[in-house]
């Protein structure tokens, strides 16, 4: 009888201590801020309330880079606010429009998922070169499709800026650094739901990096997702204050 109530006991700690599906990962809070003006270094006073989040290296096919990256958020009545600082060495990207391919060059992306009720969400790329691409997804168990902003002018806008360290911002330069400043509005954000937060409200969401030095793909996630970055049941959370 003592030997069946530890093996209980044991199957339960193991059962309490795995996380279970959908559940985030990690959480994080988001300060609220007055509109401000991007320059893409960073230099706006507001920046100095949100704290640095680091984005952990996950995956390389060549040695360890030990490239750090890392970010920042706030969040007002018309949108949300990033900052992103990625050590480099090389400016791998050649891609010279908007609604490319950017995810195959170096990159840092945004992922939000605003109404959890529904495998619908925002995803947000650019590239060191300041090339965006902005997608609406639809993930129904991992078959995606995609839809571009229409109208896409005024409110529905972002506003996007990027700078570079060490050297020119230009395809395959010598650099030690580059940055990436953005807005992105609620109304872009629409039809989801959820979509304009105050305080107590929960998002989930995910933060990425992708880094080809060498040409090999390197990967950087605030959370650990499994195959692919849409990998949505295991993104943290967003705490709006």
């Amino acid at each position: 009888m003592i030997l069946k109530t530890i093996s209980l006991f044991s199957l339960l700690t193991i059962m309490i201590s795995q996380p279970l599906l959908g559940q985030s990962n990690g959480s994080l809070h988001v300060k609220k801020t007055e509109d401000f003006s991007i320059d893409g270094r960073g230099s706006a006073s507001q920046w100095s309330a949100a704290p640095w989040v680091t984005i952990p290296q996950r995956s390389t096919k060549t040695d360890d880079t030990s490239l750090k990256t890392r970010m920042k958020i706030l969040y007002s009545d018309t949108g949300l606010y990033f900052l992103f600082e990625s050590e480099d060495q090389q400016l791998s990207a050649t891609m010279d429009a908007d609604f490319m391919k950017l995810w195959k060059e170096d990159v840092v992306e945004v992922f939000l998922w605003p109404d959890t009720n529904n495998p619908v969400y925002f995803e947000y790329e650019i590239s060191p070169l300041n090339y965006e691409l902005p997608l609406l997804i639809s993930n129904e168990g991992g078959d995606l499709a995609r839809w571009r902003p229409y109208m896409y002018e005024e409110d529905r806008k972002t506003r996007h800026k990027t700078s570079v360290k060490g050297g020119p911002r230009q395809s395959n330069a010598s650099i030690t650094q580059w940055n990436a400043e953005f807005f992105i509005p609620y109304k872009l954000l629409r039809p989801l739901h959820n979509i304009s937060p105050g305080t107590g409200t929960e998002w989930r969401a995910n933060f990425y990096r992708v880094d080809y030095d060498g040409g090999q793909s390197t990967t950087f996630s605030w959370q650990p997702v499994e195959k692919t970055f849409h990998d949505y049941d295991n993104y943290g959370t967003l705490l709006f204050e």
